[in-house]
Order: structure tokens, then C-alpha cells, then sequence
């Protein structure tokens, strides 16, 4: 099969100046230097621009553009820089949350990547997970800065869950199946457009950082550290902006302007 993926079509010399790493980085520390510049965030959804899953408009966006974006750019941007730096790469769908307990789409994307023997699962694009890459076994917990994960091999593939308050939490399971273009390029049409998508719906930026997670949802501004304990605050309009570049996130006037225009009633 011809490279479905077009990886060639990246300038990893642009995306590496981007992420402030060298062509030989490892790629734990690519991982983290790409979780650390790249915001996870859905505001073209909400600027009515739609989102392209196509490579050369992801780096067009996020590193010519030095803007965030959501998993399928996130992972599409991070598979061609490291097929490009020569490692083995497989880009697979995963499920949120546990299909034992409740089924869901395949709507995440995720990356394999081969390690010499060893298979190792890398997430820059879920927004509230991974610091960096974790080795697939079963049973396993790793910490990353103060936060805890662990991998179990369960039916049909694997799960990813992290500790949260001292109770372990399923981030999402990662099934055996093949993806390719195609189910990416429908699973980014369902998340971007369909008015069941929670991305349809309300500004959402994150940032995973060593010990504390932040969120923006619409005008709610919110911080969570592992232990549990959670601090939140409604933005005011006028502040909009500034959160945004806080997190990461610098827009024109015109643009948050746009944005203010989605956000909800303030309470209170």
C-alpha cells in the first residue's frame, strides 16, 4: 500500500524548531517538548473553520500557525515526525472509557510505536492524559511527574487508566484493529460537526502539565491535581483572551471576539 499518510509532506526541521527539540531527541523527550508547546484545543470547531486531518493543513496550523489542536492532529503531526526520525509507527482509534462498562466510538487516536522489543503507546492529543510515553504490560503503573498510569491488556487490546484521588480511572482502550485514513478522516467528521460531539458545543483547551491539569471549557476556567482536589472560576468576557494566552494560545482580536460570542450566559 502506498503511504496513505503523506509523511513525506512534513517539514520536520519546522516541526522540531516548533517543539524546541533536536533531530536526536529520544522520544520521551520529544513527547513531553510536543505536549508542552502544542495546546490541546477545538477553537476552529467553534470559528466554524472545521478541522483537516490532512498533514500538510495540521502542520500548516499548528506549527506554522503556532496554534493548537485536538487527538487527530495532535497524533497525525506527532506519527510523521517520528516515522520521519525513523521509528516504526501505528496510528490506532481508541475507545474513551472502557466498552465493558459503557461502548463507545472508536474517536481517539492514539500512536504504537516500536522500541526495539518493546511496544510503547505515545498520546499527545488527549488533553487530560499521558506526560509522555508509557511501555505496554499488563499490570503495570508508571509516574509521570505526580501522576500515575497504568496499562492492562484486556480483551481485544489495551486500556490506559490513571489514578485520580487515589481510585484508578479508564482513559480509553486501544483495540487490536487497524486504522487507516479513511477512519480517521470520518471519526474527525463526527467529532467536528455532529451536534452529539461535546466539540460542537463549547470552547475546550487543556493543558497537562507535572502536577496539575488545566482546563477551559466555554468561560470555566479549571485546575485539578491528582489528588482530587479541583479550583474553578467563570472567566468574564473580557478575559477571554488572556486566558487563552495563558494557555497557549495567542488569537487575533477578531477571532476572540468570535469566540466571546460562544460563550455561555454569565452565571451569577
Amino acid at each position: 500500500m502506498d503511504d496513505q499518510w503523506g509523511v513525506d509532506r512534513l517539514d520536520l526541521d519546522a516541526y522540531l524548531g516548533r517543539i524546541g527539540a533536536a533531530r536526536d531527541s529520544d522520544l520521551a523527550t520529544i513527547h513531553r517538548a510536543h505536549l508542552a508547546a502544542i495546546p490541546f484545543e477545538n477553537l476552529d470547531v467553534m470559528l466554524g473553520r472545521g478541522v483537516s486531518v490532512d498533514l500538510p493543513d495540521v502542520a500548516a496550523k499548528i506549527v506554522g500557525k503556532r496554534r493548537g489542536g485536538y487527538c487527530y492532529e495532535h497524533a497525525l503531526l506527532l506519527a510523521a515526525a517520528l516515522e520521519r526520525l525513523g521509528y516504526d509507527v501505528e496510528r490506532r482509534l481508541a475507545r474513551i472509557g472502557d466498552p465493558a462498562v459503557q461502548p463507545r466510538p472508536r474517536s481517539h487516536l492514539v500512536l504504537l510505536v516500536r522500541v526495539g522489543d518493546e511496544v510503547v503507546l505515545a498520546d499527545t492529543g488527549f488533553g487530560a492524559g499521558l506526560l509522555e510515553p508509557v511501555v505496554l504490560r499488563d499490570g503495570a503503573v508508571v509516574r509521570q511527574g505526580a501522576w500515575s498510569f497504568r496499562t492492562d491488556l484486556v480483551a481485544g487490546g489495551w486500556r490506559l487508566s490513571e489514578q485520580r484521588a487515589g481510585e484508578w480511572a479508564s482513559l480509553y482502550t486501544v483495540p487490536d484493529e487497524a486504522t487507516y485514513l479513511v477512519d480517521v478522516e470520518g471519526a474527525n467528521h463526527v467529532t467536528s460537526t455532529s451536534a452529539r460531539s461535546h466539540f460542537t458545543h463549547a470552547i475546550r483547551v487543556q493543558r497537562k502539565e507535572e502536577d496539575r491539569l488545566r482546563w477551559l471549557t466555554g468561560r470555566t476556567l479549571r485546575v485539578d491535581d491528582p489528588g482530587g482536589t479541583v479550583s474553578e472560576r467563570e472567566a468574564e468576557d473580557d478575559e477571554l483572551g488572556p486566558v487563552l494566552a495563558d494557555l497557549g494560545l495567542t488569537l487575533d482580536d477578531h477571532e476572540v471576539a468570535a469566540l466571546v460570542a460562544t460563550l455561555p450566559v454569565r452565571s451569577g
